[in-house]
């Protein structure tokens, strides 16, 4: 893909959060869903913000912004920028850093195609809850993690989570979820996402990698980018 350049799966996928579906997100998805489905509470992954935020940093799909409007700064005035097909989530993810004096700057774009030079490069890149809803196979998926790569600073770290389709335990309301949301929904493309699949795909990309299983969702950070040269 080209640079700018979004597939029709995509486009289908970002349409899918209008106001109305992100105005029941947080308690949905993010208290209900995230505590008694997938089983990986939300403070679990405002920890992992917390951890690997940086005073420079990009976020890819940041949804509602809860869990940068909850965040831990490590500057009083970080430079955050957002990243997303959908203009709803970023426009309501600027609203809520208002509250916390930050004003991001915005990029509309597919991480499946490369990452735009101009938007910069970032001590910290975070794409949480994303990779689920990105179509295709790791082999596919992992495209993105070049891309991402590519803006992630020497000593950056690219961190996020994403909920695993097979080789985990999901109960029955992640079953009947999962179920929902990869068929009649087609809000997830995750049926074949493995522990080991998203392992090699981000060491395609970083020197080291951490994964940890919480639930059926696989926490990530990465570091130590392999840069290419751009095409």
């Amino acid at each position: 893909m080209a640079a700018g350049e979004v597939t029709q799966a995509e486009k289908d996928g970002a349409e899918k959060y209008s106001g109305a579906v992100l105005s029941a997100y947080d308690t949905f998805v993010l208290k209900w869903s995230n505590t008694y489905a997938w089983r990986c509470p939300r403070e679990r992954l405002l920890d992992h913000y917390n951890t690997h935020l940086s005073g420079r940093h990009l976020d890819i799909g940041p949804g509602t912004g809860w869990y940068l409007h909850q965040a831990t700064y490590p500057t009083a005035a970080p430079q955050i920028t957002l990243m997303d097909l959908n203009t709803n989530t970023m426009a309501m993810t600027t609203s809520r850093l208002a509250d916390r004096n930050i004003t991001p700057e915005m990029h509309t774009g597919s991480i499946l195609a490369p990452i735009d030079p101009a938007v910069g490069v970032f001590d910290s890149v975070a794409a949480n809850f994303v990779f689920h809803c990105v179509p295709g196979t790791w082999s596919e998926k992992g495209k993105a993690f070049g891309h991402i790569a590519q803006v992630v600073a020497d000593d950056g770290v690219f961190f996020g989570s994403t909920i695993l389709g097979t080789g985990v335990a999901h109960n029955l309301f992640g079953r009947a979820l999962c179920a929902l949301y990869n068929g009649p929904i087609k809000a997830f493309d995750n049926r074949a996402d493995d522990l080991d699949g998203l392992r090699t795909a981000l060491s395609a990309a970083f020197g080291t990698v951490d994964i940890t299983v919480v639930g059926t969702v696989a926490v990530f950070a990465a570091h130590r980018p392999r840069r290419t040269p751009a095409q």
